[in-house]
């Protein structure tokens, strides 16, 4: 069967965002492929009064004498199973010391032991990103902030309009030569439509815009951008993309689907001015979201070779203080086996696999389904049903590299035929390589079946889903794109665990603000924007939601044994939080705040210090 092929346009998968990371990097290639000079014991218990707790019930590393530094009256959620919570954590090295009873660990402060009083506040495990992109963050970051509400202001043209002639004015407006946004979403503005290039056009005729979609597969830009393109009425539509037109003409109008938007990009990269120093600004950026939200590691899940360069670049620097797990973009990175993938970091990063994409998104009716969409867009036919990223040559031509070179590949598919073509594909390299502890990775997983959650299971592919989306696009997954049955079974959570098997939930930023607390509250209660519970039986209780963000998303990553629970001997990475996420009624969840980010023993966030600043 012959299928047609297009650049997957899932938000992470899409060439949107990442060419526009790709045109903030292409200038500083030569400065970034040159840059920088690249026993534990188990804690049991503790309880809220340290009087009624005996010392010899929080244990602590053998042979150790004082800590670095001691948290106390803490309520600490420690995702251990062993010792569900404590009062008291201590530290030494950047790793953890000992955890229990305050007066067991107080008994561990020396003369120059720092002791912190979080005052009853929750200490949990600091975050880990299952999937995301941190430098694509970071330009998301830099750039006018376009997103609708919750994380954003732009609910109509005209928000949006200021959004962009209010960034205009600043210095890296100015510094550009363009103006650049990012993140509007047609659906959720009042006009429910894109802008049009006149609409930009009443912001400047005279600088080029570039408004990028919260997807990052399409994008709007005015006339001074399509007179650089080099798009007029005769261009005709490129391979994969779609040139939108005006009404009863030829005239552009300004909104670029997919690759129509590499159109613009292009001319962006090399008209834009950017320096070398604008590269590691970016990073920093993505860097600054990440830890507001208590993530103390995070990913760049789909990186260009100047990407993982700029990242390199940038920690050589001391400006990355989480760790960020790189995996480079297959299509652009097929020897990226020979970068030198690594089990542990150097300056907070490693190369630690590679990312293929199989098909697009849901929302955006481009996820390759083995049924037809529930309601389909105008001038579609009845049957259709998406399309494939890749042939099964292909897939299998990236997988069998993966294996062939013992390197783990996380693999985006929504739509369950896309899923059924990786599990196929997963399955003949088993059979040719053999079963190992590979964690193959399926990304979002969006429409997975039971009986594909089966041969996951038996193949060892580990279910990185996306339940955010029930908040996001639930109500246009029930109502528009999957119907009510299959949206109420999106990102299908309950059904892997009841399997036995981990999970893991992220947010796909910046796609997504990664914001630890509204992913787990969306897990939880699986509310759409109106309020509908989409697929209750799959809803995660707090603890197995906090678990998937953090022991099980540690497991994701191969660094269960050093990260992602609060134990001893574990890395001292943690979150503290204004509340405790397991005991506050479950939809306020969302309204937990991340009041410090500690790594490896070192505050890297203070909510009091941001808001000060």
């Amino acid at each position: 069967m012959t299928r047609p092929l297009h650049p997957a346009a899932c938000p992470c998968c899409n060439p949107g965002l990442m060419l526009l990371s790709e045109a903030f990097l292409m200038p500083r290639r030569m400065f970034l492929l040159g840059a920088g000079s690249f026993a534990a014991a188990v804690a049991l218990g503790g309880k809220a009064d340290a009087e009624s707790v005996p010392p010899e019930q929080s244990q602590v590393a053998q042979g150790s004498r004082f800590a670095d530094a001691i948290y106390i009256n803490a309520t600490v959620v420690t995702v251990n199973d062993k010792q569900p919570t404590a009062e008291a954590v201590a530290v030494k090295g950047g790793k953890i010391l000992a955890v229990g009873d305050r007066r067991t660990i107080s008994a561990l402060k020396g003369s120059t032991t720092q002791v912190f009083d979080l005052k009853g506040r929750t200490m949990v495990p600091g975050f880990i990103d299952a999937h995301g992109h941190i430098f694509m963050q970071g330009i998301a970051a830099a750039v006018a902030d376009l997103l609708p509400p919750p994380d954003g202001s732009v609910d109509s043209i005209p928000k949006l309009q200021e959004k962009l002639r209010a960034w205009s004015q600043t210095p890296a407006a100015a510094r550009l030569g363009w103006i650049v946004g990012n993140g509007y979403d047609d659906t959720q503005l009042q006009e429910q439509r894109h802008p049009t290039r006149e609409e930009l056009d009443a912001v400047s005729t005279e600088v080029p815009i570039l408004a990028m979609h919260q997807g990052g597969h399409l994008a709007s830009i005015n006339s001074k951008a399509l007179e650089l393109a080099k798009i007029t009425a005769a261009t005709p539509d490129p391979t994969g993309g779609v040139i939108r037109r005006q009404a009863g003409s030829q005239e552009p109008n300004g909104v670029l689907e997919e690759s129509a938007t590499i159109l613009v990009l292009d001319v962006f990269s090399k008209t834009a001015q950017i320096n070398a120093k604008d590269a590691l600004n970016l990073v920093e950026q993505g860097v600054k979201v990440y830890i507001r939200y208590g993530f103390t590691t995070a990913q760049e899940g789909r990186s260009s070779k100047a990407g993982y360069d700029a990242l390199r670049a940038s920690a050589a620097t001391n400006s990355v203080p989480i760790d960020v797990a790189v995996y480079p973009d297959y299509v652009n990175a097929r020897d990226a086996h020979t970068w030198g993938m690594s089990p542990t970091y150097t300056n907070h990063v490693r190369l630690a696999g590679v990312k293929i994409s199989t098909d697009g998104s849901v929302s955006g009716y481009t996820a390759w389904m083995t049924q037809p969409f529930y309601k389909q867009m105008p001038g579609q036919p009845a049957d259709y049903r998406g399309y494939a990223a890749l042939t099964d040559a292909q897939l299998m031509d990236r997988v069998d590299s993966a294996y062939k070179n013992n390197v783990q590949a996380i693999i985006h598919g929504n739509g369950d035929a896309a899923i059924d073509q990786i599990i196929m594909t997963v399955r003949k390299a088993t059979e040719k390589y053999g079963k190992s502890d590979r964690r193959t990775v399926l990304i979002h997983g969006i429409t997975v079946r039971e009986d594909q959650l089966d041969a996951c299971k038996e193949l060892g592919i580990f279910s990185a889903l996306f339940p955010s989306q029930t908040f996001y696009s639930g109500d246009w997954y029930r109502e528009r794109s999957l119907g009510p049955e299959r949206a109420a079974r999106s990102s299908p959570t309950r059904s892997v665990l009841n399997r036995g098997m981990k999970v893991t939930i992220h947010a796909d930023a910046p796609v997504i603000v990664p914001n630890a607390m509204r992913m787990l509250w969306s897990a939880v209660n699986r509310r759409t924007r109106s309020g509908f519970v989409l697929g209750k039986d799959q809803a995660l209780t707090p603890l197995e939601a906090l678990k998937a963000q953090t022991i099980w998303s540690a497991y994701q990553h191969f660094e269960e044994d050093q990260k992602g629970s609060i134990e001893v001997g574990k890395l001292a990475d943690f979150a503290v939080l204004s509340a405790n996420p397991l005991t506050v009624d479950p939809m306020t969840i969302k309204d937990i705040e991340v009041l410090e980010t500690i790594k490896e023993g070192k505050s890297i966030y203070k909510a009091e210090d941001a808001i000060a600043s």
